[in-house]
């Protein structure tokens, strides 16, 4: 490439711009003020970063602090279908008093990812307020979904739909079997995953707390599955554990908690099952405080997920006294 210079910065290879050791460090997305620097041999002072040229053939090293050796447990992130994201909290995007309260609870609540319903333009009104005016897509990952989808070929012609409009490829499916449980109907719901992974979705999907189930649609191409910890809005908490459970340690795909999270404390028990992370909606829009509450499930996704990874003590039956009996006085 012409115009630009051949580094090796920490034993690699890269081109760069003309310019200082200062204007390097911040192409790399690093702050020259928390970084110390080798070139040639030679450590570059940090006061002098933004004077020294670098040149052709330069050989840097570049280093930071880290803690002793250990994990860097702030870098506790999870993937599915090749994409990356630090939070674990998934956040729906309905049942809010406007789209402006919505946009600050996702804030509030760190998510990465959003559920949106695919749902008709209001061609009588084509200039009211969108949703995408408040949550910026290119910021917040959008997860379609097929929330009110009663058979695998509404659902299949929404997802097709959506990835037309906003070339959506990860996905989130959802076939209901009926409105009052709104359970998912879980032969629909193979057949619908079926056909959309063979037509390049990533589908993630919703499923009954099923072991058995969970594993059907892993094989049938869902790149997540999502069961329910109680029947859609209830805010009832996690019924089943044993399944959760079990569904975690057959999966090979991330498992979302997804449905019926109440309050902070549900979330953390999903996360302590060893769930990748959790989906709600109604939990925090319908709160009295919507934005104190998507920040109290953002603290309970984290909790439970260090829980998890600690690892909790036994039970046992009787008490252990924390303190030796031996030696009373």
């Amino acid at each position: 490439m012409t115009g630009t210079l051949s580094l090796i910065v920490n034993g690699e290879p890269r081109r760069a711009a003309p310019g200082t050791v200062a204007d390097l460090v911040r192409s790399l997305e690093l702050n020259p003020a928390k970084v110390a620097v080798e070139r040639n041999g030679e450590i570059v002072p940090r006061s002098t970063l933004a004077d020294v040229a670098i040149a052709d053939g330069d050989v840097l090293e570049i280093v930071h602090f880290v803690g002793g050796g250990q994990e860097d447990v702030t870098e506790d992130t999870w993937t599915v279908a090749g994409r990356t994201f630090r939070s674990r909290l998934i956040v729906g995007t309905g049942k809010y008093k406007d789209f402006a309260q919505n946009a600050a609870a996702v804030e509030a609540s760190g998510a990465e990812i959003v559920t949106v319903a695919v749902r008709r333009v209001n061609v009588s009104d084509p200039k009211a307020p969108m949703l995408t005016d408040f949550i910026d897509p290119k910021k917040i990952t959008y997860l379609p979904n097929t929330a009110g989808c009663f058979t695998a070929e509404d659902a299949i012609r929404t997802l097709r739909l959506a990835r037309e409009a906003g070339g959506w490829d990860l996905v989130k499916l959802e076939v209901l079997g009926e409105a009052k449980t709104l359970y998912p109907n879980m032969v629909e719901t193979i057949r619908a995953t079926e056909v959309l992974a063979k037509e390049g979705f990533k589908p993630m999907v919703y499923c009954t707390d099923d072991p058995i189930a969970a594993k059907q649609l892993e094989d049938a191409g869902a790149v997540a599955v999502m069961p329910l910890g109680a029947p859609i809005g209830s805010g009832l908490g996690i019924q089943n554990r044993v399944t959760i459970r079990l569904i975690v340690e057959g999966a090979s795909v991330p498992v979302l908690v997804d449905a019926g999270v109440g309050t902070a404390s549900d979330a953390a028990v999903a996360m302590e099952l060893g769930c990748d992370g959790v989906l709600m909606n109604t939990a925090i829009a319908e709160a009295k405080d919507p934005l104190l509450m998507a920040r109290a499930m953002k603290l309970s996704v984290e909790a439970g997920r260090a829980a998890y990874r600690a690892g909790r003590m036994g039970t046992r039956k009787y008490a252990d006294p924390s303190s030796p009996l031996a030696g009373l006085i």
